[in-house]
C-alpha cells in the first residue's frame, strides 16, 4: 500500500469515527430531553475530562475546577431541554462552562479580568505563523503564565473540538477577534515557553 493511500485511509477512518462520535451524542441529547437519566450519564461521560481540561485553564485550584464543573453539570441539566439543535452540543456546553467559571473567579477572587485584548489583525493566514506546540506538559505550564483572554481562546482552539467560527460563538466575538487572539495567544504562549527553555539552559 502507498503511504499516500494508508495516509487517505487514516484520514477516513478519523471522519467516520467521528461521524459516529457526533451522531452518539445528538442521540443523548434527546434522550436527556426526554428526561432519561441513563443518557444523562453518557453525556457527562463522553465531556467530563475535555470540559474539566478547559475548566482547568481559567480557574486556580483543581479543587475550584470540580466545584465549577458540578455547577456546570446542574445548568446543562436543567437547561438541556433549551437545546433546540443538538448539533450545537459542544458550543453550548462550552459557553456555560466558559460562563460558569468566570462567575466562580468574580465570586471568589472578585477580579474582573480584561478579556478583550488584541487588536483585530484582520488577516486569517496571520494565525498560522506561530510554531507548533510538541510538549503537552510544558504547555499546560506555559498556559498558566499568559493572559487569560488568551489562555481562554487556546484551550478551546488546543481542543480541537470547535471550529474557529464556532470558539467566537462560544466566547461572543467576531470571527476576526477569534483569529487576532488566537494569533497573540500563541505568540505570548511561544514567548513563555521559549523563556522557560532558555531558564533550563
Amino acid at each position: 500500500m502507498l503511504y499516500s493511500d494508508y495516509n487517505r485511509e487514516a484520514s477516513e477512518d478519523h471522519r467516520l469515527k467521528a461521524d459516529k462520535q457526533k451522531i452518539y451524542q445528538e442521540l443523548l441529547v434527546l434522550r436527556c430531553r426526554r428526561g432519561d437519566k441513563q443518557a444523562f450519564a453518557g453525556l457527562v461521560r463522553l465531556w467530563e475530562k475535555r470540559l474539566f481540561y478547559y475548566v482547568r485553564r481559567l480557574v486556580s485550584t483543581e479543587e475550584d475546577t470540580w466545584d465549577t464543573l458540578q455547577q456546570v453539570w446542574v445548568k446543562v441539566l436543567m437547561g438541556i431541554k433549551s437545546l433546540k439543535d443538538p448539533q450545537n452540543l459542544p458550543v453550548w456546553l462550552y459557553r456555560i462552562a466558559r460562563n460558569t467559571a468566570l462567575s466562580h473567579l468574580r465570586e471568589r477572587y472578585k477580579v474582573q479580568e480584561h478579556l478583550d485584548e488584541g487588536c483585530d489583525v484582520g488577516n486569517a493566514e496571520v494565525m498560522e505563523e506561530a510554531p507548533c506546540f510538541e510538549d503537552v506538559e510544558l504547555v499546560h505550564h506555559g498556559l498558566g503564565q499568559i493572559s487569560l483572554a488568551h489562555r481562554d481562546v487556546l484551550t478551546l482552539y488546543f481542543l480541537q473540538d470547535l471550529s474557529i467560527q464556532e470558539i467566537a460563538d462560544v466566547l461572543a466575538i467576531p470571527l476576526g477577534t477569534v483569529k487576532s487572539r488566537l494569533y497573540h495567544a500563541k505568540r505570548a504562549l511561544r514567548d513563555v515557553l521559549e523563556r522557560g527553555h532558555s531558564d533550563h539552559e
